[in-house]
């Protein structure tokens, strides 16, 4: 029995060593090339007017920044080997920080696009720049705990991870998670189907609630957001279920291959998780017209 489970282990780390070797570099490429577009297209005279605009360019940027942090760590640790997160308190600290931060911003824009989305309120775009910079400069100081709190931890013999350190903070940060994806992902799916069934009402002409929403455009970036919103919550959902039998569990005395199948599963679920930070781009190309138009522009230079 013992032998099995060491065999399903060993078969375990292969299969995650192979999706961060080969699907890690795959993935970041895919990433960066859409988040430059992204980044590009939004910030074309006939979108940044648009509040909305100035959010997806917010959340592209915390993308980006996600995926030259946790999940580049991630890539050089979990598929090269590389890992001076572990030799480093600095380092170790540092990485934790940026991959609270950058996640959490993230899905903190893509709330706001969305509350945007349902009322909009405003096209004040200064309103917007105002919203970002105060919500980010918050979030900046909110997770700088995790420079002071995090360590260096030696699961067994030879194998150190860089982790928070345990106790009341790894508790404090199990829950934090948890609630953070929990709202996170029912602010998303109220406001996703809130803005969608506006969509709705103003193509029937049923009723026209917010005059300012009836455009074209307007609906093109619902649309593109309410996929967002989707492809977000349903990858998200897995790592929250983790984060639940974490901390559900975490009192339990495991033994060492218990601890080892935890850490691959983390693994498998962080690389989950960076998957949507990476297709939004696509995503947009198949679902806006506008988008499309306006990358071809960029892809002929003019």
């Amino acid at each position: 029995m013992q032998s099995s489970l060491s065999s399903l282990i060993a078969i375990m780390n292969t299969v995650i060593y192979y999706l961060y070797e080969i699907g890690g570099p795959v993935l970041m490429v895919i990433g960066t090339v859409g988040c430059t577009i992204n980044l590009i297209v939004f910030s074309q005279k006939s979108l940044r007017k648009n509040p909305c605009s100035i959010y997806f360019i917010a959340f592209n940027i915390a993308n980006f920044f996600y995926i030259y942090s946790s999940l580049l760590a991630l890539i050089l640790s979990a598929g090269y080997n590389v890992n001076p997160s572990v030799y480093n308190l600095i380092i170790c600290r540092l990485r934790l920080y940026a991959s609270l931060l950058f996640d959490c911003l993230s899905a903190f824009y893509l709330i706001l696009a969305s509350i945007d989305r349902v009322f909009i309120t405003t096209r004040n775009v200064r309103y917007a720049y105002k919203v970002v910079i105060i919500g980010t400069l918050f979030w900046f100081v909110f997770h700088s705990h995790a420079l002071i709190f995090s360590d260096i931890i030696q699961i067994h013999y030879n194998y150190f991870l860089c982790y928070y350190q345990l106790g009341d903070y790894l508790s404090f940060i199990g829950y934090y998670s948890i609630i953070k994806e929990i709202i996170t992902l029912l602010l998303l799916t109220i406001c996703g189907l809130w803005s969608m069934a506006n969509i709705r009402k103003t193509c029937c002409s049923v009723v026209l609630a917010n005059p300012k929403s009836n455009s074209p455009k307007d609906r093109q970036f619902s649309f593109m957001l309410f996929i967002n919103v989707i492809i977000h919550g349903l990858f998200s959902l897995v790592f929250a279920i983790f984060l639940i039998y974490q901390q559900t569990t975490q009192n339990q005395v495991k033994s060492i291959e218990q601890q080892q199948i935890e850490v691959i599963i983390r693994n498998l679920c962080l690389f989950n998780a960076s998957i949507p930070v990476c297709i939004s781009c696509y995503t947009n190309l198949l679902v806006s017209k506008k988008f499309r138009s306006e990358a071809k522009k960029i892809r002929l230079c003019k």
